[in-house]
């Protein structure tokens, strides 16, 4: 789903330098980051890559061994969980099972102190907001996984935080499910201009929820863009193959010109001539990354010698929407290929151990020198 674009000039979380050190181990590495009002900003990583630890130091559960944290223009340093403009959605819940649904809700309120009839308004609206308003007197057992992932996130935006952190919020929903919720919590996010900042290590889930990405890779920030930067323009071999699927070559760079770079690749029969330039030394050693569904598969050879290999079919999977084959090349490679499948009745697919030709645009092909 693609997100409304963000006033960049609207800068609510400022991350500068920050560091975190447990003993001998560096799980936050001289990160800095911007975060923009009204945003939902995703935090992709693999386990381990720092990710939840830098959402803890936001939300003020774990403090910075340097470095320092701003949000809406104010340093963080030494201020509590709890005098923080934040709001966190832990992944497991942790909802009261002993409570109703609006006692849940109504917790964080009746401990701030608000008065009966204040707390009864704001919960009833916000139980209205994510359409649990006919579940309030049930108790968290009786409601299925994804009413109590939204129950938690009432509980979390019934404070009416300016910052709401959630630690892998969709990660106890099936795939269907997920994918629904999904879009409720854009629409949700939408509705209250509530910025997010969300942790997860589903690549799908970030490219569906964020306005913006950072990829996290040993404590550090790889890389920050939108879904469209980060998949169409990784800036590094790491990013290319931690999103989504993706062919990489080995090669030297034989031509380099500003209009276009020609690169010599052993796994392919034919150079790869790419329609952009890059900033590399001559006979530079680079990878050549291209997404499966850029490569086009046929039964006749391209006219052109360039951007082309020949190879068999050795794998076919059916997935519904696409198909996804595996061609071994006469090198040995195994090359990726995806197809939609636009018929239902396609007599003339191709089918295993088939000899096929693979070919692709100029565009397509991005060249890492990292």
């Amino acid at each position: 789903m693609a997100q409304k674009p963000v006033d960049r000039g609207q800068e609510y979380v400022r991350i500068e330098g920050v560091t975190k050190r447990f003993g001998d181990f560096v799980a936050v590495d001289n990160v800095s980051l911007s975060v923009f009002k009204g945003e939902i900003f995703c935090l992709l990583g693999g386990s381990g890559c720092g990710k939840t630890t830098l959402l803890r130091m936001l939300a003020g559960f774990e403090s910075p061994t340097a470095g320092r944290i701003l949000i809406d223009g104010q340093d963080m340093a030494g201020i509590p969980p709890y005098d923080r403009p934040v709001n966190m959605m832990f992944q497991s819940y942790a909802l009261f099972p002993h409570m109703t649904v609006e006692k849940n809700v109504a917790f964080g309120l009746e401990q701030e102190g608000l008065s009966k009839s204040e707390i009864a308004k704001r919960v009833s609206e916000m139980l209205d907001i994510v359409k649990l308003g006919e579940f309030a007197r049930r108790k968290p057992h009786q409601l299925s996984g994804g009413q109590r992932q939204r129950v938690a996130l009432a509980r979390a935006l019934v404070k009416r935080p300016k910052l709401l952190l959630l630690d892998e919020p969709l990660g106890a929903l099936d795939k269907k499910l997920r994918e629904h919720t999904q879009f409720e919590l854009i629409n949700l996010q939408e509705q209250l201009g509530v910025t997010f900042v969300v942790v997860t290590h589903d690549q799908e889930e970030a490219m569906t929820l964020a306005t913006r990405i950072g990829v996290m890779n040993k404590g550090q920030i790889v890389q920050v863009g939108t879904p469209t930067d980060i998949y169409e323009f990784p800036n590094s071999r790491f990013v290319a193959d931690f999103i989504g699927s993706v062919n990489m070559f080995d090669g030297q760079l034989i031509e380099d010109e500003p209009g276009h770079v020609r690169i010599r690749c052993n796994e392919l029969e034919s150079t790869v001539y790419v329609s952009h330039g890059i900033s590399a030394p001559p006979e530079a050693k680079v990878a050549v990354a291209i997404r499966p569904e850029k490569i086009e598969m046929s039964r006749t050879a391209p006219i052109s010698n360039e951007n082309c290999a020949q190879g068999v079919v050795k794998e076919i999977a059916y997935m519904g929407d696409l198909s996804v084959y595996l061609v071994r090349l006469e090198s040995g490679r195994m090359v990726r290929v995806t197809i939609p499948n636009v018929e239902r009745h396609a007599d003339e697919r191709i089918v295993w151990d088939e000899t096929v030709h693979l070919s692709w645009h100029p565009s397509s092909p991005v060249v890492l020198t990292i």
